[in-house]
């Protein structure tokens, strides 16, 4: 089956063009598009897409805040959002990510890494562009005045756990993993989910964060 993508930006050039790109491909489908996060909302509700691509800043309500709403609802199966942004504004894809966002492209990327981002946040598997995202997080959390303490739930984590955890936050795939590990990559599908579950977070954007917050991984 396609991938349904709904996607939302206030620049109409910009949902044209990523629309044509991407529809143009055999299994991906664009479904809708909406102009402010208002109407992105409710026509998400509506359609119920596998992904959608969220800009930060639109007029109404805001790339962040409609990303909020539609992560919120617990939909089943449910929506990926994928923010659109740019480097100005990093504070924002860090709450993006905190809040449950799959990840994030900029607008300005090449179209075959747009084409592909879809595919994998849709896919649900790994963190979208790991290592630009890493170094956001990295340097939004460097800036954060106030260290916290690591989670009580890290504890009940095993060593390989607590391992694997790190590596997700590093930026790898379950592939560069299990090469890493010398494992299977059904093993580390195995610990990410228990990872997953121990801490209880939605998916492995907010692994990455959970994972520099608490200062399991230090930027750098």
């Amino acid at each position: 089956m396609a991938i349904t993508v709904f996607i939302a930006d206030d620049q109409a050039m910009v949902r044209q063009g990523f629309g044509a790109l991407l529809a143009s491909q055999p299994d991906i489908s664009v479904i809708g598009d909406a102009p402010d996060g208002a109407v992105a909302v409710s026509e998400v509700k509506r359609l119920r897409p596998d992904v959608v691509l969220m800009d930060v800043r639109m007029p109404e309500m805001n790339g962040l805040d409609a990303a909020r709403v539609i992560l919120s609802a617990g939909f089943d199966p449910p929506v990926r959002v994928l923010m659109l942004t740019t480097f100005d504004v990093d504070d924002y894809v860090y709450e993006a990510l905190s809040i449950g966002a799959s990840g994030f492209m900029l607008k300005d990327a090449p179209a075959e890494e747009l084409i592909r981002a879809v595919r994998v946040v849709a896919d649900g598997e790994a963190l979208l562009a790991p290592t630009v995202t890493r170094r956001l997080i990295a340097d939004v959390t460097s800036r954060r005045s106030t260290a916290r303490r690591k989670p009580a739930a890290l504890s009940a984590l095993t060593p390989r756990e607590r391992e694997v955890l790190e590596l997700i936050a590093r930026g790898m795939s379950n592939t560069e993993i299990a090469d890493r590990l010398f494992v299977a990559e059904q093993t580390v599908k195995t610990h990410v989910g228990k990872v997953l579950s121990k801490l209880d977070l939605r998916d492995r954007a907010q692994a990455v964060v959970l994972a520099y917050e608490s200062g399991l991984v230090t930027p750098g």
